[in-house]
Parts: structure tokens; C-alpha cells; sequence
């Protein structure tokens, strides 16, 4: 397993929201983090990065993450995808991508890796000079994922990347995810509104409901429960 969390919890304040999580990530998997509004799916992402007060047990590649800061579990391998993209809007499309790397020290490699992600995302290659402010909303999300892979992350952490994007937008993007994945065996966990759609991309899934995981399986087991198909499916 490349991620593993047991009896995992986490909060804001005095405010729990995870009660006692227990989930695992295959290496070159995708999974999918489902549930509701406020179920906790966000504070899940948060919690493997540190970014919130956490107890339980993470482990990840073989160790714990008990005690790490954010951008030590960043040098470990983790990247996350935040919600709301969280590009550095006053810098270009091409200067966002090389602050990507800031971790890595083999130079050399970046610039190999800045034309592999404009392969990935050719709207990003015509705007490298571009200001990331000016971009759509879809070029933006582009830029935060190839941002994210810019770091050769053994694991990429998706909050909503589907959010406020066009149907057809959502299917390039989710494409070139499951390209991703299969040329470069990067690791995903996604949290996704669009159940179905997460469901396609993804080998498991696990529900939660309230900060518990209610249901696990492969996706064509959950796709075919159904509570999950009346509640997130509408079929």
C-alpha cells in the first residue's frame, strides 16, 4: 500500500469533523473519496497534509507521517490539488509551473518536465507567458494539476477539480488524469462532486457520511449499490 490511515480524526478548533478514519491507497491507483457536502472530504486532504491538527495514524510509502510539516510530506511525494485551484495568479502560466519544482534539485530534468506538461495541456504551452489570472477557469485547473506534477509526486490529491468547469472541460480533464496515471503510475485520490464521473476514473471508492466511512469497494461495486445510486447517481 502507498497510504494507509487508521482510526484517523481531525478538526477545526473544537469542532471534529473525521471520526475515525480507516482507508488505503494501492500504489498507481486512483481512488475516489465520496460523500456529501460537509462529510468531510476536504478536511480528509487537509489532514494527510498536515494543514490540520490531526490524530490516528498515517502512513505513507512504508512510514509514518506523524509529526511532519506540510512541506516535508510534500518532499515525501505528496501533492494537493486544492479547492479553488490555488495558482499564483500575478505570475505566468510558465512561472507557475517552475515554482512547482521548488522542491527538486535535479534542474536539468525540470525543463524536460515543464514541455512534458505543455504536452499534457497544449492551451498551457500557448499561454506560458500568459499572467495565471487572466486564464479560465479550465486553464487554471490545468495549471494546478501540471503544478502538482511538476513536484514527481508519488501521490496527487484532487479536491473538486471539476468544480465550476464545462461538461465537455470536465471530460478532457478527466482524460488526461487517466493518462497520467497510466504513462507515469502517479497515485490519485479524488474528492469529487460528480460521483459518476469519479466512479469511471477511479479502480475504488470509499463513502463517507458525517467524518465515517459508511461504504468501501471497488467503483463497480459502489456504482452498483444502490443507495449510492439513488443518493449520488440519480438513477
Amino acid at each position: 500500500m502507498l497510504l494507509e490511515t487508521k482510526n484517523l480524526r481531525a478538526g477545526y478548533g473544537q469542532t471534529r469533523v473525521l471520526h475515525g478514519l480507516d482507508f488505503a491507497i494501492e500504489k498507481g491507483s486512483i481512488t475516489a473519496l465520496l460523500g456529501a457536502n460537509g462529510a468531510g472530504k476536504t478536511t480528509t486532504l487537509r489532514a494527510l497534509c498536515a494543514m490540520v491538527k490531526t490524530q490516528g495514524e498515517i502512513r505513507f510509502d512504508g512510514a509514518s507521517l506523524a509529526g511532519l510539516a506540510t512541506e516535508d510530506i510534500v518532499r515525501r511525494g505528496v501533492a494537493h490539488v486544492p479547492d479553488g485551484r490555488g495558482t499564483f495568479l500575478h505570475l505566468s502560466t510558465e512561472e507557475n509551473l517552475r515554482l512547482g519544482a521548488y522542491t527538486r534539485r535535479e534542474r536539468r530534468t525540470v525543463e524536460a518536465d515543464v514541455e512534458r506538461m505543455f504536452g499534457y495541456f497544449p492551451r498551457l504551452r500557448e499561454r506560458r507567458a500568459q499572467q495565471a489570472g487572466t486564464l479560465s477557469g479550465g486553464e487554471q485547473q490545468m495549471l494546478a494539476v501540471s503544478r502538482a506534477l511538476m513536484l514527481a509526486p508519488k501521490l496527487m490529491l484532487l479536491d473538486e477539480p471539476s468544480f465550476g468547469l464545462a461538461p465537455l472541460l470536465v471530460r478532457e480533464l478527466f482524460a488526461i488524469l487517466r493518462e497520467i496515471r497510466s504513462r507515469e503510475g502517479v497515485s490519485m485520490l479524488l474528492v469529487e462532486q460528480n460521483a459518476a464521473m469519479a466512479l469511471d476514473l477511479a479502480d475504488r471508492a470509499y463513502l463517507i457520511e458525517t467524518g465515517r466511512v459508511v461504504l468501501q469497494g471497488t467503483s463497480q461495486e459502489l456504482k452498483n449499490n444502490d443507495s449510492v445510486r439513488r443518493s449520488y447517481l440519480g438513477y
